[in-house]
């Protein structure tokens, strides 16, 4: 199973927009800290936004941050919402034109696997991704860790 570079996107967003709650994001700062398309983000962004996902104010001490607690934000919902389908395979889709569709077990088993996939995303929240945050920001770059004093 591939999730889609738009799904990819927007994951990393939410888990940079969680890295820093405290301000408002640009689209600019988040594509130049993943060496990502601006235009690209722009329509996840546009997605999220609609989605409830993102707050997004434009102007002067506008930005990104996130529209709810990291707590609310389920990964297997972002994923359901981001993804376009999940037709694994020709036969998933409504035109099918396989040999096998009327008996195959195949089709199940991948049904199958695809539910357990998204089932395994709905027990993991953003909270659970962005926990702590002094190393997720240090990894991206934001703070610098400071190491703890000798007692």
């Amino acid at each position: 199973m591939n999730i889609t570079q738009h799904t990819d996107y927007a994951l990393r967003l939410l888990i940079y927009l969680g890295a820093c709650p405290e301000r408002r994001v640009t689209i600019k700062e988040v594509a130049e800290r993943f060496a990502i398309s601006r235009s690209h983000l722009m329509k996840v962004v546009t997605e999220l936004v609609g989605s409830g996902f993102v707050d997004g104010a434009r102007g002067k001490g506008g930005g990104l941050r996130l529209a709810r607690p990291p707590e609310q934000i389920g990964l297997g919902e972002v994923v359901r919402q981001m993804e376009p389908g999940f037709e694994l395979v020709e036969c998933f889709g409504a035109h099918s034109q396989c040999l096998l569709n009327a008996g195959c077990r195949l089709k199940g088993a991948l049904s199958d696997a695809l539910q357990a996939f998204l089932a395994s995303l709905d027990g993991v929240t953003l909270a659970d991704l962005i926990a702590p945050r002094t190393s997720l920001r240090h990894t991206l770059g934001m703070i610098e860790l400071v190491p703890q004093t000798a007692r």
